[in-house]
């Protein structure tokens, strides 16, 4: 149930959060347990690359010219493309795919496209690249690039799939994810029940074709379509999953390629989901350091250390557990522990809303309002003042759990992996394995795997891990760099979640620099 989000992101701290995430609740799969790779992992085979010649049958879709219009984001166009539902019987069917577009503004040469993607999976990369990447880039980027997005299919403008309504998904989130007896594990597998009941009877058929790789076939035809030899792509979190399959696949046809954030795809759901809980657990370390020096630290005072800053806020949640906090909110959403939970791992993925969360923690916790934190809960899951949501959450769950095999099967199994969860993040640890319990219920089966991406014979790609990263946790990054034969990892040392455009002179200029000349940095490159 926990998830990430994007762009609507990139406003206050809480939203630039979603402009690169990954959504906790969709990583749910695979059946390994504690902190040691399995053989199943580490014989993980490696991702085949498709033929170099296009299929008669897809010929039609690769020759696809755009019909540009003017769409309302100033300076921005948009086009729809048509992509096979099904690859393997393209005549089944169309996938309608929206496209946006900014010119490159000049001067200098013009470079090509450079496709961008933001996460979740969820995120409208549109969305992102209309409100943030097209306009906040360097100008140098876009000055040599055509800044370009594709929704991936099942999300935002792209065929969305949609499983609540809103008076739905408000129920749904306040669903008490760490049950004390059967009888609420019940009521949670019912709220998972009813969730993907209703994404099945909305989009049947293409909940079956919403995966990974499918949308990294999207992608190709997007850059056919475009005119370009090669893909250009910078993509962050769930992004450098999208684009590590692209590479997979087409490794001749990959460009100047940016993986910011990155995720291992060797890795089954419930041992991604679990190294995800030791991320947030190690973000939440350096929250608490940074919070109990300051004189405004509802966590504890000077010389409180973290596990005892986490065990309050434990407790916190233990009575928002038993008596929701008061929010003021006009459809009568209390401050639930689930809400809560929610409102502090948002502001774990940038160290710029650590004070927004200290001033939301101390009006929760001594002053019984809880209307900050919901606010946080609310950018997290994309809920509007009118109480509408995004279709970010479905498709999360839809792409997720298609790409992997569920986590869990069962409650039973959920309350014995409950100690290694507990160990990796005594804070968010029982939350987060009972939220990788969501895929067991899924309507369509899981038609991927865990498996390494090499992409042998594609062109140098970036690999960015940040050590103190709470969605993707840097060993992530290590792990990917590890298994691309191209790959040139580039580290920074800091917090928050991805590196690039967060204020490190030092990345910027080593991705702008690949960007802009084709000159990689040198692997193993460390910033702070």
């Amino acid at each position: 149930m926990y998830t990430r989000r994007t762009p609507r992101r990139t406003r206050t701290g809480a939203t630039l959060l979603a402009a690169v995430t990954l959504l906790v609740s969709g990583c749910s799969s695979g059946s390994t347990t504690g902190t040691a790779s399995s053989a199943a992992e580490e014989a993980a085979a490696a991702l085949a690359p498709l033929p170099r010649s296009t299929p008669a049958a897809l010929t039609r879709y690769y020759e696809q010219k755009p019909a540009w219009r003017d769409c309302g984001a100033a300076g921005f166009q948009c086009a729809t493309l048509k992509a096979p539902l099904d690859y393997a019987e393209p005549s089944a069917g169309d996938v309608r795919l929206a496209v946006t577009r900014k010119k490159a503004t000049g001067p200098g040469k013009r470079l090509g496209s450079l496709l961008v993607n933001p996460g979740g999976p969820g995120g409208s990369a549109v969305g992102y690249v209309q409100a943030y990447a097209g306009i906040g880039y360097p100008a140098d980027v876009r000055a040599r690039y055509d800044m370009v997005a594709v929704d991936p299919r099942g999300v935002a403008g792209s065929e969305p799939v949609e499983c609540l309504d809103g008076p739905g998904m408000d129920a749904y989130t306040r669903t008490d994810v760490t049950p004390d007896d059967g009888k609420e594990a019940g009521t949670l597998v019912s709220a998972y029940k009813t969730f993907a009941e209703g994404c099945g009877a909305d989009a049947p058929k293409l909940l079956r074709h919403v995966s990974t790789v499918e949308a990294a076939r999207d992608m190709d035809i997007v850059r056919a379509a475009l005119g370009d030899e090669k893909l250009n792509y910078v993509g962050a979190s769930y992004g450098t999953f999208l684009g590590a399959t692209y590479a997979g696949l087409f490794p001749d046809r990959a460009g100047r390629l940016v993986l910011d954030g990155a995720m291992d795809p060797s890795l089954p759901a419930r041992r991604l989901n679990l190294e995800q809980t030791e991320g947030f657990d190690t973000a939440f370390t350096a929250f608490a350091k940074d919070c109990v020096r300051r004189s405004d630290c509802p966590l504890g005072g000077a010389g409180t250390t973290p596990e005892r800053a986490g065990k309050n806020l434990k407790a916190f949640f233990e009575k928002a557990d038993a008596r929701p906090v008061p929010t003021g909110d006009t459809d009568g959403r209390g401050l639930t522990e689930s809400l809560a939970t929610i409102g502090v791992i948002a502001a774990m993925y940038d160290e710029g809303a650590w004070q927004q969360l200290r001033e939301a923690l101390t009006a929760a916790m001594r002053e019984n309002d809880g209307s900050a934190l919901l606010v946080l809960a609310d950018s997290y899951y994309e809920r509007d003042a009118d109480g509408e949501y995004t279709n970010l959450m479905f498709a999360n769950a839809a792409v997720n759990c298609l790409d992997l095999p569920a986590a869990f099967a069962s409650p039973d199994e959920v309350r014995r992996a409950l100690p290694d969860f507990e160990k990796a993040s005594p804070v968010f640890g029982e939350g987060l394995a009972w939220a990788s319990l969501n895929c067991a219920y899924w309507p369509v089966e899981a038609t991927g795997k865990a498996q390494r991406i090499e992409a042998k014979g594609a062109a140098p790609i970036v690999v960015v891990g940040t050590t103190r990263d709470p969605a993707t946790p840097y060993r992530w990054a290590e792990a990917l760099a590890g298994q691309l034969s191209s790959a040139r990892l580039l580290t920074y040392d800091g917090d928050g979640h991805t590196a690039y455009g967060r204020g490190s002179a030092c990345i910027d200029s080593a991705i702008n620099a690949y960007l802009l000349a084709g000159t990689p940095p040198k692997d193993g490159k460390r910033c702070s």
